[in-house]
């Protein structure tokens, strides 16, 4: 229990925090709008040209007295052209190290081969695991990695005077399949609707529509879909909505959450493999007992701490991948939720596995079209129409790969010495 004395410190420590949050309210209180000068405004421009970029560059130069010579004066390859729909107010080329992986063979549906899988970092040590994890995989014949699933959702929200107005319009409603499919095809030549599905909460509906995107990635596809739909639906059914919104905050765009394990979000894969002991003792230098060992007792952890599914660091390749290859790096909050499984078969290997409901990837649209990118996307030969499923289990390659990397050395008590070597700077 804490004693008397280290009561009052904290009780002192509050007084003095509570006189300042008054401090500061009183301020914003007082606080009048600025009067910005119009030398001080940063222009708007949707669209990327030569001369926006030089007035950016004039105003931050003058503002924050810095010459910004990396980030300003790095011209990106091609057309200025080329970046518009992926940026606003352009200024430069943000330059992230890229490494690569590999090979690491896959056996899937769509993914068949050895793989150099390019990772854009800045973290020490990340590569270096994944490497290592690819040639465990490598050595022991290759994952195998499925693309189990695919669809894409967006869940608009209507609210209604009454339960009763809401019933008539679900009653109305989901008769209408055929013909939302037909609005869709008229808006999207690659989006299909395949699936609605409704959520009841009182006088709120929350419809959720799925859909096949081809081989985009589909956030903005499902968006302009969706949004013809509604105006469908809102011109012709019975009962008026009081008010209605795009999305409800349900379909789990961008975000972990608890329906990542019963739906399908993007493309669901599994990826497995089974390393014998030697490979086990050799390239992962630990034994499939500890690896397992330790699966067990971290994933014990994991459910302790409330996370949404139970991995070690699926975000750290899937991130770095994402970035190399012009995915939307935001798609990692939902991409990176899955399962993770170690045990011991009955021979005394290592079986492990990775299953990811919820990957966001696409190999056409998006930023996969600019140079860098696109050439990443080629290395795999994943460019292009015909290869986000390929893509999709190439995902699971790594992310197994990375899990087997961390989990032998937090088993085997590597970790620490790895970052020392790998992940800090030498003077």
């Amino acid at each position: 229990m804490a004693s008397s004395i280290e009561k009052a410190s904290t009780a002192l420590h509050l007084i003095n925090t509570i006189q300042q949050m008054d401090h500061i309210i009183g301020n914003i209180r007082d606080r009048k709008a600025p009067v910005l000068d119009e030398a001080d405004k940063l222009p708007f421009e949707p669209e990327v040209s030569a001369e926006g970029i030089q007035q950016r560059k004039a105003l931050l130069e003058s503002k924050t007295t810095k010459s910004l010579p990396y980030l300003i004066d790095g011209k990106p390859s091609g057309d200025l052209a080329a970046l518009n729909g992926n940026v606003e107010n352009y200024i430069g080329m943000t330059r992230v190290p890229t490494g690569v992986i590999g090979p690491l063979r896959i056996v899937g549906s769509s993914a068949q081969g050895d793989f150099y899988v390019p990772l854009a970092t800045t973290e020490g040590a990340l590569v270096a695991s994944y490497h290592r994890g690819a040639r465990a995989c490598m050595m022991a014949g290759g994952a195998t990695s499925i693309c189990l699933m695919e669809g894409v959702q967006r869940s608009p929200v209507f609210k209604f005077g009454n339960i009763a107005d809401l019933g008539l319009f679900v009653a109305w409603l989901l008769p209408q399949v055929n013909q939302l499919k037909e609005i869709v095809a008229q808006t999207s030549r690659f989006a299909k609707l395949m699936d609605i599905k409704i959520q009841i909460e009182g006088n709120h509906l929350i419809v959720t529509l799925e859909y096949h995107t081809g081989d985009a990635a589909g956030q903005n596809m499902v968006t302009i879909c969706t949004e013809a739909v509604c105006q469908y639906i809102v011109a012709h059914c019975p009962t008026k909505p009081m008010l209605w919104f795009i999305e409800g905050n349900y379909s789990g765009d961008k975000k972990a959450t608890a329906l990542s394990f019963t739906n399908v979000r993007g493309k669901k894969v599994t990826a497995e493999i089974v390393l014998s002991k030697e490979i086990v003792n050799s390239v992962l230098k630990t034994t499939p007992e500890l690896m397992a060992e330790y699966w067990r007792s971290s994933t014990v952890g994991i459910i302790q701490s409330g996370a949404i599914g139970a991995h070690g660091h699926y975000a750290n390749g899937l991130a770095a991948l994402f970035l190399a290859t012009g995915q939307d790096v935001a798609c990692v909050a939902e991409a990176a939720t899955g399962i993770t499984r170690m045990e011991m078969d009955q021979h005394g290997a290592l079986y492990a596995s990775v299953t990811l409901p919820n990957l966001i990837v696409g190999t056409v649209g998006g930023g996969t079209h600019l140079p860098t990118q696109r050439e990443c996307l080629e290395m795999m030969g994943c460019y292009g129409t015909g290869n986000a499923r390929k893509f999709a289990e190439i995902c699971g390659g790594l992310v197994l790969a990375g899990e087997l990397s961390i989990a032998a050395a937090l088993s085997a008590g590597h970790f620490t010495q790895a970052h020392q070597k790998f992940g800090r700077k030498k003077n």
